[in-house]
This record gives C-alpha cells, sequence and structure tokens, in this order.
C-alpha cells in the first residue's frame, strides 16, 4: 500500500480497530491459565516484555520535546499507540498474574523508577541534538520506531511459538495484529521522509548502525535485555528470523540498504547467551528483574 503523505498513513491507522479492546480482555479464559504452565525460563521474558510496553508514556514525553513529536500527524498517532502499548503491558502482567508470578500493585511506578540514570543523561542529550537538526531527523526517529516495533512483533511471535502457553497464544496474537500497525505507520512515514533529502537518510544510517541496541535496553537493564533476545532467538532460525522480518525489510527503505546492525546486534547477543542457556533455570536466578543497570 503506497501513501502520498503521512496523513494519508495516519488516515489509514485510525481505520484499523482494535484487537486488544475490553470485550476481548474480559472475554479471556483467565480461569484457565494455571491450567497449563510456563516454562520459568519465559517470566523473565514476559515481565521484560510487559516493562517496555508500560515505559511506552516516558518515550511519548520524551518525542514531544522534538520537532518529531511536534508534527501534528505523528503526535496524533502516538496518542492511540501510547494507549495500546500501555495495555500490552498490563494484559502480559495480568497472565504472569494469573500464571502464579504475583507483582506488586505498584509494579508500573516501579518500572518508571528504575530506569537508568545513564538513560535519562543519553536522553536529555539526543533531544539536543533532534531539536538542533530539526525536522531532518524525524526520518531517524520513524525508521528506528519500525525497526523496534518490526522486532517487537517477532519477538512475540517467538514467545508464542516457543511457549505454546493456550491463553497466553491468545493473547500474543491480539498484540501482535496491533504491533503490525505500529509497524505499517512507522515505516510508511520513514519512508516519506527519507525521501525528502539524502542528508536524512545519511542521518537515519549513522544513528541506526551506531546506536541500535534491543528495544528496550537502556532504559532497562542490559542483561534484561540480552537475557529476553538469547532466550528467544538463539534457538534454530531465530537470528536468520531477524534478518529476514527486520533487518531485510529496514533496509527497504530509502538510504538504508545493506543494513546490518540489527542481524549483527541479535546475533553476537544470541552467541554470547548460547553455552548459557543449556543451564536456563539457574541463569533466570542470576536475572535481576529490577536491576538499574
Amino acid at each position: 500500500m503506497a501513501f502520498e503523505t503521512s496523513k494519508d498513513v495516519l488516515d489509514w491507522y485510525e481505520k484499523q480497530d482494535r484487537t486488544l479492546s475490553k470485550e476481548f480482555i474480559d472475554g479471556l479464559p483467565w480461569h484457565t491459565v494455571k491450567d497449563t504452565p510456563i516454562d520459568e525460563k519465559f517470566v523473565p521474558v514476559l515481565l521484560y516484555m510487559r516493562d517496555v510496553e508500560v515505559l511506552t508514556d516516558m518515550y511519548h514525553r520524551e518525542l514531544q520535546r522534538t520537532p518529531t513529536g511536534r508534527d501534528p500527524v505523528i503526535a496524533k498517532f502516538m496518542e492511540r499507540w501510547g494507549v495500546e502499548e500501555i495495555t500490552h503491558g498490563q494484559v502480559i502482567n495480568r497472565f504472569l498474574n494469573e500464571a502464579g508470578y504475583e507483582t506488586p500493585d505498584d509494579w508500573q511506578s516501579q518500572t518508571h523508577l528504575n530506569v537508568t540514570k545513564t538513560y535519562h543523561t543519553y536522553t536529555y542529550l539526543m533531544t539536543m541534538l533532534t531539536n538542533l537538526l530539526g525536522s531532518r531527523f524525524t526520518g531517524t526517529h520513524m525508521a528506528f520506531g519500525a525497526i523496534h516495533e518490526m522486532s517487537t512483533a517477532q519477538a512475540y511471535r517467538r514467545m508464542k511459538e516457543l511457549a505454546n502457553h493456550p491463553v497466553l497464544s491468545i493473547i500474543l496474537e491480539g498484540i501482535i495484529r496491533e504491533e503490525a500497525a505500529h509497524t505499517h505507520f512507522y515505516w510508511s512515514v520513514a519512508k516519506l521522509e527519507l525521501q525528502k533529502s539524502t542528508t536524512a537518510q545519511k542521518i537515519a544510517r549513522k544513528v541506526i548502525e551506531t546506536f541500535y541496541v534491543p528495544v528496550g535496553q537502556g532504559s532497562l537493564a542490559k542483561s534484561r535485555a540480552e537475557y529476553s533476545v538469547a532466550m528467544l532467538f538463539s534457538g534454530e532460525g531465530g537470528v536468520e528470523t531477524i534478518d529476514r522480518t527486520v533487518t531485510q525489510r529496514a533496509s527497504q527503505l530509502p538510504g538504508l540498504d545493506g543494513l546490518t546492525r540489527v542481524k549483527t546486534k541479535s546475533g553476537g547477543i544470541c552467541s554470547k547467551f548460547r553455552p548459557k542457556l543449556a543451564a536456563a533455570s539457574a541463569l533466570v536466578l542470576s536475572i535481576n528483574l529490577y536491576a538499574a543497570v
């Protein structure tokens, strides 16, 4: 589907029905969650996914301080995007509770409190830079967003396949549908923005090749991000899936042909952790779920 303007993309997005509606969530067979135990090794991954999703309001506030976030079309998209992403986190948290992994009532505020100080410093400097570059940085924001949304969707797909839990699979399928709509918005607007100038393309390529890390790393502990990537993608075909569905698609954006950073970063993490995954239960115990560094 080709779009001529970002407003066309927004119009398309706003026509997409929500999947995780109140009716959908209330209608889930929550009472059957405990009937199928979930492997303990996936619990840290689900907690990481949950925390990344509920930090969306922080990312939203950060973007609002930049020319990208002040763009009326992107701002309108992000209003709904933010609500949907936080809902994803809340539903994952409820699943964990129903599965017997209780979380504190203030888990959302605790997640925000444990965002690293380094991340806040980095964000402050990046906001200064983006304001200096102005709208030329919008393509970078959108391309980065597309990559994160694509990789997130693939993570949910792998979790669905590997965990094979009947209720979790329904939840994840609903989340994947909404993430697909987010991806299409980001990717389509990135394409329109990057087409505008070779300068925008060069900025996007440089930033992605230099700074890309798995979604959530930086705001959350590196150890949690790496454990999640390795647990989901170190198995057969995992890194190849990332390459095919994320790296190669991102490479289709103007100026990003031959992009390698996403595959290289994911592959490096999987290689590092693969020997440890044979002792996954011990590794689970070593992960500090609320570590700040």
